[in-house]
């Protein structure tokens, strides 16, 4: 059949159409030379919204700032700035209380929200939105936003640990108890000696993440597809307004680097290990062979069997 691809496997033979069965041309950000749409599993291939829509509101605070940048070079007038940036805070007030979301043809949360603008102001405003900016750079600059906040959060939450586990180790400075290897009793210790033991490795998590935030202060935003654009838009005023520290110093790095994710992934993974360590103790003496400890009740769970059961 013309237009198609036979791909046999196990002897099994499967047909696969080039053909777009239907066009999707309402939420994406691409076009110029394609004369049709993707092929529908080449779309459903692509579509992203049901996990990058959580970047909705940086999106949006990128394009108030992408929307500055426009005016600041000339390309925007007074008045299709002023326009343009109430709807983008319109757009932006009604995706914070739910009130819009992507649409099925949407591929992604960028092509989304410029379709949702340019339904609201038309499309000889809201389609210059797009101009000297490209998804590379608009999305490795979100990445960066959205982490840099989810890391500052965390650690407030680390840090909220680590203070707890300081009231008690204050509370109970007298306090003596077995310290165990291989779960067998080797020395007497300081229960504060205990507790504290898991704060230290906690405070050198927050380092880390601090650390991490340094390096994910640059903004790639300018960087268009690799190289940047003629448009006279000025990286540096936008990284300002976004709340990054400075703009990247290599474009073709800004778009491709995700190194910064990996460093992430890497930290919120000893998080996570130094607070199972911290659980498996608090596990351990809440049993009734230790009893070193009582969990409220608001912390713990019961047994759909066992009536006796406080599990933690």
């Amino acid at each position: 059949m013309a237009g198609d691809h036979q791909v046999r496997h196990d002897e099994r033979v499967t047909h696969v159409s080039d053909q777009p069965a239907a066009q999707h041309a309402e939420g994406f950000l691409w076009g110029g030379r394609f004369a049709g749409g993707p092929a529908d599993a080449m779309f459903a291939l692509s579509v992203s919204t049901h996990f990058d829509w959580r970047l909705a509101l940086d999106d949006l605070d990128g394009s108030i700032a992408h929307a500055a940048a426009l005016h600041r070079a000339g390309l925007l007038t007074d008045e299709d700035h002023e326009a343009m940036v109430a709807a983008l805070q319109q757009l932006r007030a009604d995706v914070a209380r739910g009130a819009v979301t992507a649409d099925p043809g949407d591929e992604d949360v960028h092509g989304a929200l410029e379709r949702l603008l340019i339904e609201r102001v038309g499309p000889q405003l809201g389609g210059r939105l797009r101009a000297g900016r490209s998804r590379n750079d608009q999305i490795a600059t979100l990445i960066r936003r959205w982490l840099r906040r989810e890391i500052r959060l965390l650690t407030l939450d680390v840090l909220g640990v680590v203070e707890a586990l300081r009231d008690q180790a204050n509370a109970h400075l007298g306090a003596i108890m077995p310290g165990r290897t291989h779960m067998q009793t080797a020395q007497p210790v300081l229960l504060s000696h205990q507790l504290l033991a898991h704060a230290w490795p906690l405070l050198r998590d927050i380092a880390r993440l601090q650390d991490l935030d340094k390096r994910a202060a640059v903004s790639p935003y300018g960087s268009a597809a690799l190289a940047g654009t003629s448009l006279g838009l000025d990286p540096e005023l936008v990284a300002t307004d976004l709340g990054f520290d400075s703009s990247v110093p290599n474009s073709i790095d800004g778009t491709a680097a995700r190194d910064v994710i990996v460093e992430a992934s890497y930290v919120l993974a000893q998080v996570g290990v130094d607070l199972s360590r911290l659980s498996e103790d608090v596990i351990i003496w809440v049993t009734p062979e230790f009893g070193f400890a009582k969990l409220d009740d608001a912390w713990s769970t019961g047994s759909s069997i066992m009536p006796q059961k406080k599990n933690p």
